[in-house]
């Protein structure tokens, strides 16, 4: 949506698909919006109605309208870490690398 879309003017362009419940403008953590926005809907019929109005204009800005996403648990994409040798074969470092006191004092000259 437009970043000066009022929550109301968001309402008003998807009243026409059903009862509107509730309507989100998602901001930054300064409080700028990022330019979308969640329409709730009281009936699950007004989501096809309102897949109708993608690409409709609002504030002359072009409006891409997609049904909510469930997240379904453990459906995550997974992303695996870096390997690391030494932590993969539950490498250890001898006792000897570490000092008894702590870090070391660095050297001076």
């Amino acid at each position: 949506v437009d970043y000066a879309c009022t929550p109301e003017e968001v309402q008003q362009h998807f009243q026409s698909c059903g009862t509107v419940n509730r309507v989100t403008i998602l901001t930054d953590k300064f409080g700028q919006p990022k330019g979308f926005a969640y329409v709730e809907f009281l009936e699950a019929e007004a989501i096809q109605e309102a897949l109708q109005l993608n690409e409709s204009e609002l504030h002359g800005r072009q409006l891409k309208v997609m049904a909510k996403r469930t997240n379904v648990p453990g459906m995550k994409l997974f992303r695996p870490r870096r390997f690391n040798p030494y932590i993969a074969y539950g490498f250890r470092r001898p006792s000897y690398f570490y000092s008894p006191y702590g870090y070391e004092p660095s050297p001076s000259f």
